[in-house]
């Protein structure tokens, strides 16, 4: 999912729906700063303690809120393993607070009525990447 994304060192990951923290903690690994959000407080402790264990705990951070109430404008990726309409909720805020060329990435579940930029297939599981248009509305 990160290669696909182009991460790069210094960029923000924010994945909505973090449970464990494994894609804020392997962001971090590659030398980028990761917020992971989460609604259940015993995922954000254990992701916690894994980026910990993992020594990455200064540039993976975790939060326990709505993801609805986090703000997106500074992610240059934001990661979602998030049911269908959870992303077609969240669809119209990644385009008006993302910048032009922030990535958008799900597993597993594509937002219909806006066309990947690419797809890929890895252990049976999908992966969809959005580029932000530049335009407000633009798919």
């Amino acid at each position: 999912m990160l290669d696909l994304s182009g991460l790069g060192p210094g960029e923000l990951l924010i994945d909505l729906g973090c449970g464990d923290g494994r894609i804020p903690i392997a962001a971090a690994r590659r030398g980028a700063r990761a917020l992971g959000v989460d609604i259940d407080s015993a995922r954000i402790a254990e992701a916690e303690a894994a980026a910990a264990r993992a020594g990455v705990a200064g540039r993976a951070v975790f939060r326990n809120e709505d993801l609805f109430a986090t703000r997106l404008d500074e992610a240059d990726v934001v990661t979602l393993y998030l049911l269908p309409l959870l992303n077609l909720l969240l669809r119209p805020r990644l385009v008006a607070e993302l910048r032009p060329g922030s990535r958008v990435l799900s597993h597993d579940f594509p937002m219909p009525d806006w066309e990947a930029a690419a797809h890929d297939v890895l252990d049976g599981r999908r992966i969809f990447l959005w580029i932000v248009p530049a335009v407000a509305g633009g798919t």
